[in-house]
């Protein structure tokens, strides 16, 4: 069975790691929030513990993945204002640079190593 203090300690862990709102649509945090607020002892409707252990699922692979995201979240903005300026020197092509997930890996793994994205971002 699927236990209030289970949900709660799974969304202080997201919250304080930082992926609580970017590992989860709005509905999907509602519907936590509604369960701490109204479970008392446990989910014991099936269909919405289904929903709960996916939504769990979800912000458990993006506590563990959490570096991964940030560094795709620097690379991602590396490369975004990388793309305006090249577009801004007349490069029409440029727009798509943040699109690029190689490109974007390449700028994170830069900015972790040399320090390139201080002076970009």
């Amino acid at each position: 069975m699927l236990t209030r203090r289970t949900v709660l300690g799974l969304k202080r862990r997201a919250v304080r790691s930082g992926v609580w709102f970017r590992a989860l649509r709005r509905i999907d945090r509602a519907l936590v929030n509604a369960v701490l607020q109204v479970v008392v002892d446990g989910v014991h409707n099936p269909y919405l513990a289904k929903s709960v252990l996916s939504i769990m699922t979800v912000l458990q692979n993006a506590i563990v993945n959490r570096g991964f995201w940030r560094f795709n979240e620097v690379g991602y903005r590396l490369a975004y204002r990388l793309g305006l300026i090249a577009q801004s020197w007349g490069n029409a092509s440029a727009d798509s640079w943040a699109r690029d997930l190689s490109f974007v890996r390449f700028l994170a793994a830069m900015h972790v190593s040399d320090g390139i994205g201080d002076r970009i971002c």
